[in-house]
């Protein structure tokens, strides 16, 4: 069995599907049992590592990215860097605003602190859907000054094209559906 193989039949395997959330007509998914499964996490861990060889920072998403990308980091040898919701932060901030289907969102990082010039940062995240969390993301972190490598998700919704938003930034899902 090829570890990619190995990767999707985890992510399926442990996947748990909740219809109607968070609204009706939304098949959410729900990658929490991967990431508390001992060989999802693993698993997951390992195939993204390979993604965000030759970076200097992994760049975590809010929530779950922080767990994926810390994972991640960790088994590079390399920082994380966790991109926040606007407010967790003591200021200054490099903060990014951006449209969500139902209002606005903003994303920040610190300002000070954490140098970002120049540094090669791939971001993680859990789900790649929209692409408009990523996207933000990615304007956030090369206003701070950093060159945005790739991004990579465990699972990418491919119906809903985020991958569009994010041209021409590669993009490495692991699982799609």
């Amino acid at each position: 069995m090829s570890a990619n193989t190995d990767v999707v039949e985890v992510i399926e395997a442990l996947t748990r599907e909740v219809a109607d959330f968070p609204e009706p007509g939304i098949q959410f998914k729900d990658l929490t049992p991967v990431l508390a499964d001992r060989r999802g996490l693993a698993v997951i861990t390992r195939a993204l590592a390979e993604v965000a060889e030759g970076a200097e920072l992994v760049a975590g998403i809010d929530a779950r990215g922080f767990l994926v990308g810390g994972a991640v980091a960790d088994r590079l040898g390399i920082g994380v860097l966790a991109v926040r919701k606007a407010g967790k932060l003591p200021p200054p901030v490099y903060s990014e605003t951006y449209q969500l289907e139902y209002g606005t969102a903003t994303l920040e990082v610190p300002a000070d602190g954490i140098d970002l010039h120049g540094r090669n940062v791939v971001v993680i995240d859990d789900v790649l859907a929209t692409g408009g969390t990523l996207a933000a993301t990615t304007r956030l972190l090369t206003k701070a000054g950093a060159i945005v490598l790739s991004a990579a998700v465990v699972l990418e919704l491919t119906a809903l094209k985020g991958r569009d938003l994010l041209e021409p930034l590669p993009v490495r899902s692991l699982h799609t559906v």
